[in-house]
């Protein structure tokens, strides 16, 4: 059996069809453990519409995405599991596929999927560059790599683990505003190897967040502990040179919402720590000098590229 997790807050206009998507897996053995982290509105409402005894909902206050996944990985009974977003969808043999990866890669305890950007009713394929096999699956053993030179290779609506190395981890990091998902498949790169499929069979709803001439939908947390538990890893990862690259990976996209936010200090600290970590990474010097323009000139140039 495979427990699904899915955090719930404020998602009742989306949340009946992310379950349909579930319902509608090729494979059935499973239990759904939907924590509701406090919603405000009509969300559990629209989950006690589903008359399913594999449906198990949860009610919490409100304590943020990382303890509503955790709270889930706690009361799932399966031993495998899968996360999903209540905004986003699976593809109908998104379950089987985790189970066939599963199968084959068996050393394995973090089996991915690629997955789909969903934007203005268009699905979009996400970039995947450095990928160290040619056939559909394989092992990511340069997950860093991929990470840095590609989108992000594992979606937090695209993955399933093992409970028992969840739980060696910590699970998810609390406290965190940004990025606690990213730190998460991190640590579990460093822990275990990650079987994937580059078939796409997940799909990710962007919200307004996404459009760059708008501020992101949420701040970053001030002092990075994101950055700064990326840090940490470094003296246990034996591919030192790639976890730098991503680390400073990590810092251009801290750069990159700070312009955006027009924190000029903050796109220059950003900056620095990315040449710090990787000094090839010349393109993040492009955020310094986006910051010597004027505010104006600075929206134009954002809009139109």
């Amino acid at each position: 059996m495979i427990s699904i997790v899915i955090p719930l807050y404020n998602k009742e206009k989306q949340i009946a069809h992310t379950l349909q998507s579930v319902f509608a897996q090729t494979f059935q053995d499973f239990e759904i453990v939907i924590v509701d982290d406090g919603s405000t509105d009509n969300s559990v409402k629209e989950v006690k519409k589903f008359d399913d005894p594999r449906v198990l909902l949860i009610q919490q206050s409100n304590a943020g995405v990382s303890a509503a996944r955790n709270r889930g990985i706690e009361e799932a009974n399966g031993e495998l599991i899968a996360f999903l977003d209540a905004d986003d969808e699976w593809m109908p043999e998104f379950l089987q596929t985790i189970l066939q990866l599963k199968k084959i890669y068996f050393n394995c305890k973090v089996w991915a999927t690629s997955y789909f950007n969903s934007w203005n009713g268009n699905l979009l394929p996400i970039t995947l560059r450095k990928i160290p096999f040619f056939e559909e699956s394989g092992i990511l053993t340069n997950y860093f790599k991929v990470a840095t030179y590609s989108h992000p290779p594992i979606c937090s609506i695209s993955v399933a683990v093992d409970k028992q190395v969840l739980k060696s981890i910590g699970g998810f990091p609390v406290g965190i505003k940004s990025g606690e998902d990213l730190l998460t498949w991190a640590r579990l790169a460093v822990e275990t190897n990650i079987a994937y499929s580059t078939r796409p069979l997940a799909i990710y709803n962007m919200g307004e967040g996404y459009i760059l001439s708008n501020l992101p939908p949420r701040r970053q947390d001030v002092g990075d502990p994101v950055g700064k538990e990326l840090v940490k890893l470094l003296d246990r990862y034996p591919d030192k040179k790639a976890l730098k690259q991503y680390i400073s990976h990590w810092h251009k996209m801290r750069a990159s919402v700070a312009v955006r936010c027009g924190e000029t200090m903050e796109v220059m600290k950003e900056v620095f720590l990315a040449l710090k970590y990787n000094v090839l990474n010349l393109k993040v010097i492009f955020f310094f000098f986006l910051m010597l323009l004027p505010s104006k000139l600075r929206a134009y140039i954002i809009n139109r590229y």
